[in-house]
């Protein structure tokens, strides 16, 4: 028997081979499309590329897919867990802990540049991967180009549209589809490799390094284009919690590594043979008979691989929410069985917006390719600074100095990647460098700003034991029933409780304050999820924790304080929620470049989620009570 990331047993063929086939649809989308363009942008810019070219590129990009994908990813990176997690936020989530403030901090801002700039490439997967499949048209009839447009929005439209309803029923078909055009894949670039044997003379890495020596300003500008045969080695890491990294490394070397670098060395071959073919070289390996079915394979694997990236949007938006960097979103699932599908409408009809912008200001996949990596490489960087916070910390002596130096000669790769891809800024980089810096304010914005609410909360608090021993005293008027009051502090008195008191001028028999806590590992068991302490005759103070992945539940924790605490009258309809609505005031006196992020805050704190939706508590047994808070 094998045992899956949650500890549940698993039939040893049939789970493993399903779980295989599944990571193959989820987690290689994305890297798995990326031959569809990489040889192309790569070489083009030489017009017909002559032998010595093809090789070296070929032998750079043989390298970076080692080194990067499967040494740094796919041996290493996989290693650094949370609690079997993985994806920038874990990461982060792992770097802060027991670090002191002041790094705290600076690991956040790390993780959430990497977090932002993970949306830029959620924006243009979807674009440059279905653009790059529909203009294999173009090879059967260069009158058919005008069509590529349209046929790529409607395509992505269609994909939007679908999001709402879920992908259980069609996911099932990712893995198979995926299957078949990695064998697709291997197929067709091992055919023309076996016609032109010498290509594989590209594995040796003196290629390589007689390409760089010969030209290495050009081969510096080079890597801006060969890293987009890397797109896609975050979700690897991001996706390992789906699968684990035993799953995820034999897939990778059992079959996508050797179906890509096939294609590659298949395309290499074809361009030795005729250098002509760089107008499109991957739909050119294919038969002439074959393009027009190549082409909506291709097309398929695209949408899969943007399904991937939305879905990884959806999980990073709500990870950012439980972790307090974005306000309350309308969270929906689409699945009775699945907790991680999801459905955002708000980042669901933003990142649609985005694409078609995208499609039909830069119409081709080789524009779009210019902005593309400059998102991709800042990711890479961003999880190699995080990765090394974190895989030397466990090690000592001998081991400790091997991991320094190894993560040391990732970021000395990642740093010539991304600056390669900085020169393309003017050349659409700008994009995600725009799309970046808006939501790392909004979300750096965010968390600053609930931090200043609970600092002034905390200065003006009052000892909860202390004023609750006070009311048995003197109690107010004592009206039946079970009043639950959300507290932000614990230990502190909630100012619902102080409004209740001052307005109503009663309380109820008994009283249960709750505070909601997001822990720094991905899931919380349904054990370990609620501390209960008794804070007078007749009150109680609970502290429940759900992991970041986990969305919390107030009346399902509500029922399990119950449970373990038979005297606490917790019936649903003898039970009532008192909640503290918080209305922002920005100080009007402020300068305005004083002023504007407390601003935003305010935009931002007026158009999140209700409270009452996003704990699922049921809205006709809440009350709530307003109050200002001044910024």
């Amino acid at each position: 028997m094998i045992m899956n990331i949650h500890g549940k047993e698993l039939d040893t063929g049939t789970s493993r081979a399903a779980l295989l086939m599944g990571a193959l649809g989820v987690v290689y989308g994305d890297i798995g499309t990326s031959p569809l363009y990489t040889i192309k942008v790569a070489l083009s810019s030489a017009g017909q590329p002559d032998a010595e070219h093809v090789l070296g590129m070929l032998s750079l990009l043989f390298w970076m897919l080692l080194l990067v994908v499967s040494v740094k990813y796919v041996i290493c990176v996989l290693r650094a867990d949370n609690r079997g997690e993985g994806g920038t936020l874990a990461l982060m989530e792992l770097a802060m802990r027991g670090r002191p403030s002041r790094t705290r901090w600076r690991l956040a801002i790390l993780g959430l540049i990497g977090a932002a700039l993970f949306y830029g490439d959620s924006m243009i997967t979807p674009a440059i991967s279905v653009l790059s499949a529909v203009e294999g048209i173009g090879v059967v009839s260069h009158r058919l180009d005008a069509w590529v447009v349209p046929i790529a929005v409607v395509v992505l439209v269609a994909l939007f549209m679908v999001q709402s309803r879920g992908t259980g029923t069609v996911g099932k078909l990712f893995g198979p589809v995926m299957f078949l055009w990695f064998l697709t894949l291997g197929v067709l670039g091992g055919w023309r490799v076996l016609q032109q044997p010498h290509v594989l003379q590209a594995i040796n890495p003196l290629w390589a390094i007689r390409f760089i020596a010969d030209a290495p300003w050009e081969t510096f500008l080079a890597l801006g284009a060969l890293v987009l045969a890397l797109t896609g080695a975050e979700a690897l890491y991001a996706d390992m919690g789906h699968f684990g990294r035993t799953i995820i490394r034999r897939a990778w070397f059992a079959l996508v590594l050797p179906a890509l670098l096939l294609s590659y060395f298949g395309q290499g071959a074809l361009l030795l043979t005729d250098p002509s073919a760089i107008s499109n070289p991957f739909f050119l390996l294919a038969p002439e008979w074959a393009v027009i079915p190549l082409v909506g394979l291709a097309t398929m694997a695209t949408v899969i691989a943007s399904q991937s990236v939305i879905s990884g949007a959806f999980s990073m938006t709500r990870q950012a929410v439980q972790l307090g960097y974005w306000p309350r979103m309308v969270i929906q699932h689409t699945s009775a069985r699945e907790e991680g599908q999801i459905y955002l409408p708000r980042v669901n009809w933003l990142l649609l917006a985005a694409v078609l912008v995208l499609i039909v200001a830069f119409g081709s996949s080789d524009r779009l390719a210019h902005a593309y990596g400059f998102a991709v490489t800042g990711t890479m960087l961003m999880t190699s600074l995080l990765a090394f916070a974190v895989l030397p910390r466990a090690a000592r002596g001998v081991r400790r100095v091997a991991w320094l130096v190894l993560i040391t000669v990732f970021l000395i790769i990642d740093i010539l990647l991304f600056t390669s891809n900085t020169l393309k800024i003017h050349e659409g980089g700008w994009l995600p460098l725009l799309v970046g810096i808006v939501l790392l304010t909004l979300m750096m914005t965010w968390k600053q700003g609930r931090q200043r609410i609970h600092d002034t909360l905390l200065g003006d608090h009052q000892p909860l034991v202390n004023f609750m021993e006070s009311l048995e005293a003197y109690p107010p008027t004592r009206v039946p029933g079970t009043a639950v009051f959300m507290s932000m502090i614990v230990g502190t008195v909630p100012p619902a409780l102080l409004h209740n008191l001052k307005h109503n001028k009663i309380l109820h028999e008994q009283a249960l304050f709750l505070t909601i806590e997001v822990a720094d590992v991905p899931y919380v068991p349904f054990n370990e999820r609620v501390k209960v302490e008794r804070v007078s005759r007749s009150s109680w103070q609970a502290v429940a924790r759900w992991g970041f992945k986990q969305e919390p539940n107030v009346p399902q924790v509500v029922e399990q304080i119950g449970q373990e605490v038979p005297e606490l009258n917790l019936e649903p309809m003898q039970t009532s929620y008192f909640l503290s609505r918080q209305t922002v005031i920005v100080i009007r006196r402020l300068p305005w470049y004083q002023s504007w992020r407390r601003h935003l805050f305010a935009l931002m704190a007026r158009n999140a989620s209700r409270t009452t939706r996003f704990y699922k508590i049921p809205p006709n047994r809440v009350v709530e009570m307003g109050m200002q808070m001044e910024l």
